[in-house]
């Protein structure tokens, strides 16, 4: 006769209670790795909640780190240092103390941070607050719950069972569904006609996306919602070698709220580390206030070079904005 299997952490609870913590930690953890890996973003967990301390209250110090993450200063300065070397995260000497260092998130890191707060926290927070809801009964038997609960479904897979609020949808090529091309002209034309007049240059693009951009070696995306489908879209048009403009940038109402638009942005920028563009900018025009505060917060700066080189591409363009790789 098989004997159960015996576990010493849970007969021993009250005892060994720190012991059983860590390892319903590190369960938890190696399943958030895995559903931070499927939503391609190049991170650990634990790195997560400083880059969440210094998107919310940043910049910050390392003291002040420390104090709203509750943990020691080595351990602040060794996830600093590795996001240092990531990428995600830079360091200055304050101008009254120069002992002082100030975290910021780069442009990278607030690419990363556009991505993951509008599509895998809103999962996340929803599998383990239904994790959680059944639970019944004192703090080990909670724990309890929680550990026959993963044994029946990871948290992962509870995750993957979540449905996405946004999801990004790229232009295939020759064989792109009509439908795309539709939402690219009507969400584009919708926004260009509420505060200017479309241009002969914005018909070309958007009647023959496929010709005027994907054949010349650009990338359009789109996002979308489960009720209300294809809500925005953006493109990128090659417009001479490794230089190229991020353009026709556009949410629907449909999409209000949802941080759609940063969400896109994002995952733009992101294809255009992939594919190796060096040189990356867009024209816009000051009515535009809410979308240059979005390229600004996402590491667009304004260029006076780039004005004057390409500006004259649009009759409505008086703000010409370069990406800080």
């Amino acid at each position: 006769m098989t004997q159960p299997v015996q576990d010493v952490l849970q007969d021993m609870g009250d005892l060994f209670l720190g012991s059983r913590l860590k390892r319903l930690a590190e369960r938890l953890q190696a399943d958030a790795a895995r559903i931070i890996r499927a939503a391609g973003l190049a991170i650990a967990p634990a790195q997560f909640p400083l880059l969440a301390a210094v998107d919310r209250y940043g910049p910050i110090t390392v003291t002040r780190a420390v104090e709203v993450l509750g943990v020691s200063q080595p351990v602040v300065t060794r996830t600093l240092n590795g996001l240092i070397e990531m990428g995600l995260l830079e360091t200055t000497r304050g101008e009254a103390d120069l002992r002082q260092k100030t975290i910021r998130l780069t442009s990278a890191g607030q690419t990363l941070m556009a991505r993951a707060k509008p599509v895998v926290w809103p999962r996340v927070d929803a599998a383990v607050k239904a994790l959680c809801e059944p639970l019944a009964g004192g703090f080990l038997d909670q724990i309890g719950q929680i550990e026959a609960a993963l044994d029946r479904q990871s948290l992962e897979a509870r995750v993957q069972a979540v449905v996405p609020a946004l999801t990004l949808r790229p232009y295939r090529g020759d064989h792109a569904p009509r439908e795309l091309d539709e939402a690219f002209y009507r969400i584009n034309a919708q926004w260009v006609q509420a505060m200017f007049t479309l241009e002969e240059k914005d018909i070309e693009l958007l009647s023959h996306p496929h010709a005027q951009i994907i054949e010349k070696g650009g990338e359009i995306l789109f996002v979308e919602t489960p009720e209300a489908g294809i809500v925005g879209t953006c493109a990128l048009i090659r417009m001479e070698e490794g230089v190229f403009e991020l353009t026709k940038m556009g949410v629907s109402e449909a999409a209000r709220g949802r941080k759609a638009g940063e969400f896109l942005l994002a995952a733009t920028l992101e294809r255009a580390r992939e594919i190796g563009i060096e040189t990356l900018y867009l024209l816009t025009n000051r009515k535009c206030a809410a979308a240059i505060h979005l390229y600004e917060k996402l590491g667009f700066e304004h260029s006076a070079q780039i004005m004057a080189r390409y500006g004259s591409r649009y009759a409505r363009c008086d703000v010409a904005m370069l990406y800080r790789w």
